[in-house]
């Protein structure tokens, strides 16, 4: 809580300091457990909404010893990429304990200074750490992640689709 009030008061959580995730990104980075449910989610869903997209994952240690120096490693590595859009920072749900790297002063000072927009999604919808309140956008789980990172395929034909019988309607007038 004081990691917490220290951050907030210098402006870390404030939404002007946030970045917009951008509506149709073409690369998108994502760091998480390299086995993990939480990664196979979001590259599911994913490919599945959104396919013309190129992912750069990077294997992270989110738990234990090492999670912390993996997760600034991770960012930094991602942040290396040219015309990276987004990055999703994952991890799947778990005790406190499980969770503690994301509340770790040094991760969240990583994800605030991160010049591409990141989306936290660590844990499940309970669960909040001071990497979602730091992050430009939270999801409340990593599969909410995808979904926010990406638009509908099939939506938008939907949309191209009923926006062409409105411009061929107008013209027959």
């Amino acid at each position: 809580e004081k990691l917490k009030a220290k951050l907030k008061a210098e402006g870390l959580f404030e939404d002007e300091n946030k970045l917009p995730i951008p509506l149709y990104p073409k690369r998108i980075g994502v760091a998480s457990g390299a086995e993990s449910a939480a990664l196979h989610d979001i590259i599911k869903i994913i490919n599945r909404r959104y396919p013309a997209v190129e992912l750069f994952v990077i294997p992270t240690i989110v738990q234990g010893l090492y999670a912390k120096a993996s997760i600034i490693s991770s960012m930094e590595m991602l942040n290396s990429l040219d015309n990276l859009d987004v990055i999703i920072l994952a991890r799947g749900g778990g005790s406190l304990e499980d969770l503690w790297a994301f509340n770790e002063e040094v991760v969240a000072r990583a994800i605030a200074q991160s010049p591409v927009p990141v989306i936290s999604a660590v844990g499940h919808e309970t669960d909040f750490t001071i990497a979602d309140f730091v992050a430009d956008e939270r999801a409340p789980t990593p599969s909410a992640a995808a979904e926010l990172a990406v638009p509908d395929r099939a939506e938008l034909a939907r949309s191209v689709s009923e926006f062409g019988g409105r411009c061929s309607a107008s013209v027959r007038g």
